[in-house]
């Protein structure tokens, strides 16, 4: 008999669960280019989210804005020895600001506790590597959220957007297959290691990156504000092709039966080419 129940949702960390707006990797990667006299803005911090923090440093050093800066700065172009400096330096800035973070999206507690409920298996996984996720880990269980793994950036060889950390989540839950797993992001390369992993992909809108507010900030908004903030972010993460778009994973519960019924029919998710 074929159990069209969902098995296991993988979330991913900061914008999606914890940290509405994605606010600490930003501060982050801001000041440590600052560190080496050279601006980066919030908006160019955020266009390379949801990758690996190396590859991110790697991307923000690549791009043409940010090249011409450094270039005027230290008078000769970003070379390979840059990244492997900056990254050095990169992962105590973030341990340092990470931690002030934590606060989990409203509607986080209230999910798992759901989610547990039907009996599915609760994963998540992370562009942070391991070292800064220590400092997360505690935090966030002070606060309610314990999920049962975490794969961190560095876990692996390579991660996002392949579907290798996904693949370790399927091992370290014991789920399968891939269509009984659903990969929820607020970034397009986290969307598409699960998409490129054979996963239902569900992408978070008001919490996550690309509307990169706090929840004060988000709260103060009228409902226009609200609104074409949601827009872009719709529009933005439309280039993973999620199979479902939320506000924040407090909307989830009624995705997950939506998912549970599709299967029922036969459908199952697209193909990830």
């Amino acid at each position: 008999m074929v159990d069209n129940r969902i098995a296991a949702v993988v979330f991913d960390w900061a914008g999606t669960v914890v940290d509405f707006g994605s606010r600490a990797p930003v501060a982050s990667f801001v000041e440590l280019f600052a560190r080496h006299g050279v601006v980066v803005s919030d908006a160019e911090a955020r266009e390379p989210m949801g990758l690996p923090k190396r590859d991110h440093v790697a991307a923000l050093g690549a791009m043409p804005t940010v090249a011409a800066r450094w270039r005027a700065r230290h008078g000769r172009d970003w070379e390979p020895a840059d990244l492997d400096r900056l990254y050095a330096q990169y992962v105590p800035i973030n341990a340092e600001v990470v931690a002030d973070h934590v606060d989990l999206v409203p509607g986080t507690v209230e999910l798992v506790q759901w989610l547990r409920g039907r009996g599915i298996r609760v994963g998540s996984n992370t562009g942070y590597v391991r070292e800064i996720m220590q400092r997360v880990v505690p935090l966030a269980a002070q606060r309610g959220f314990a999920p049962d793994n975490l794969v961190c950036a560095d876990d692996l060889p390579r991660t996002r957007p392949t579907p290798l950390a996904m693949y370790r989540s399927f091992v370290e839950l014991g789920v399968w297959p891939a269509s009984r797993v659903v990969k929820v992001d607020d970034t397009v390369p986290g969307l598409l290691e699960g998409r490129h992993a054979g996963c239902w992909t569900v992408g978070v809108l008001a919490s996550g990156n690309e509307v990169g507010l706090s929840w004060d900030q988000w709260q103060a908004l009228d409902a226009g504000e609200r609104a074409r903030a949601l827009d872009r972010a719709r529009s933005a993460l439309s280039a993973a092709r999620p199979d479902a778009l939320v506000e924040t994973v407090a909307d989830l519960p009624a995705v997950i039966e939506a998912l549970e019924a599709r299967l029922a029919a036969g459908e199952r998710p697209a193909d990830p080419g």
